[in-house]
């Protein structure tokens, strides 16, 4: 049985926790398990590298940021295999581009193009434990290229989709996905599975458990997931095909997300291309669109808003304010207090009334709705950013999560 193991910096922050997680690969190795450990960098070494950066420039060469960010991993994969080693178990440590892991030339949000599976094949066959870098690839002139934040998830289910691993196992600081965020929701109940399409909606909403691409590529190939905690061995959440799951609930979770800024443009020229015009230049920008409202006509014209990472919000307001004399807008406006709270369920599709339940429980607690949107398995809503936490709870409450029932 081959068994790929996805590691967060919380888990490898310091020696003890590095030792932890070497007893804990050795002990699957010992059962007589094939093994490959992808490991993140140590605690925030990518957040102190940053700002290290920024103590440096404004304006750091996007190359030269993955040349440096690459390294955190690194310390992680060496010194984790020197812990291995020193139970007396074979062992061997691999950067993303020694694995074979191609990615696209889009340096600091690098996409997996290929893995090159011979070298993992060839020590595997050693009877190797291999570890490897999470986060990192390399592209086709040999350059080193970083997958984004949480772009260790996408590496360890990379590795388990091209060696058609029997499972792939992400651990973290929790013990699986929860129907709200814990620390903020004390009563928030833990859940035994969870869907593709939910998971990957609340990866996309704010729940930091798994990244979303990481979802994408497992439902893609039918990959399960378990998400684990790596301070204990109690079972976790399977991520999996919705076929099979009896759907009890009419919503699964609450999540929020406070990295949300708005931009609204006025008055905009009501007549075909323009919204192309708007969102093609962003792309190009590659500024990461989230949601996105238009109102209804009058007078020829309308009004357009959507929303964008916080980052991402500067590059965003220069493509705005260079295409307002195409756009015809008479003026644009901004926003970066802003939270996206959202409701996510497998069971929503077919059960009236949840929207309205979900506005009642935000009206009940006084919190304006900005913005709203939809899909057949969430529904969104803009909201100040200091009443996130006040709504979320309120909704955890409204549709009875905490004991597992539909209200």
């Amino acid at each position: 049985m081959l068994i790929v193991q996805k590691y967060g910096g919380s888990s490898v922050a310091n020696a003890e926790r590095i030792r932890r997680v070497a007893r804990r690969v050795t002990d699957v190795r010992a059962e007589g398990h094939d093994v490959v450990v992808v490991v993140s960098a140590m605690g925030d070494t990518t957040d102190d590298l940053i700002h290290l950066v920024k103590e440096i420039t404004d304006y750091p060469p996007e190359r030269e940021l993955d040349m440096l960010l690459s390294t955190g991993e690194q310390v992680s994969i060496a010194l984790l295999a020197m812990a291995i080693k020193d139970l007396e178990k074979p062992v061997i440590s691999l950067t993303g581009a020694q694995v074979g892991i191609m990615t696209d030339n889009v340096h600091t949000k690098a996409k997996i193009l290929n893995v090159n599976t011979s070298r993992l094949q060839n020590e595997l066959e050693q009877g190797n434990i291999i570890v490897v870098a999470g986060f990192q690839g390399v592209n086709n002139v040999n350059d080193i290229t970083t997958l984004g934040r949480g772009g260790s998830d996408t590496t360890a289910v990379a590795l388990a989709v091209a060696l058609k691993a029997d499972l792939c196992e992400i651990y973290t600081d929790v013990d699986g996905v929860y129907t709200a965020d814990p620390r903020l929701v004390p009563d928030a109940r833990k859940l035994d599975a969870v869907s593709y399409d939910e998971m990957l909606e609340l990866a996309h909403l704010g729940a930091v458990v798994l990244h979303p691409r990481s979802v994408e590529l497992a439902m893609q190939y039918g990959l399960p997931l378990h998400v684990r905690s790596s301070f204990n061995h109690n079972l976790g959440t399977i991520v999996k095909e919705a076929a099979g799951m009896e759907k009890s609930l009419l919503v699964t979770g609450v999540a929020y997300d406070l990295d949300v800024a708005r931009i609204g443009l006025f008055n905009v020229f009501d007549k075909p291309g323009i919204a192309y015009k708007l969102f093609k230049t962003l792309a190009d920008e590659r500024v990461n669109v989230d949601m996105i409202i238009q109102s209804a006509m009058r007078d020829d014209r309308n009004d357009i808003a959507f929303t964008c990472s916080q980052g991402d919000l500067k590059r965003a307001l220069e493509v705005v304010e260079k295409l307002q004399p195409e756009l015809g807008s008479s003026g644009y406006t901004s926003d970066s207090g802003v939270a996206k709270i959202s409701i996510i369920g497998a069971g929503m599709v077919s059960n009236p009334g949840v929207a309205s339940l979900m506005f009642e429980a935000i009206y009940e607690q006084g919190i304006n709705l900005e913005m709203i949107s939809t899909s057949e398995v969430k529904i969104s809503c803009i909201i100040k950013a200091d009443e996130a936490r006040k709504a979320v709870r309120a909704l955890h409450k409204k549709f009875n999560l905490a004991k597992g029932i539909d209200c």
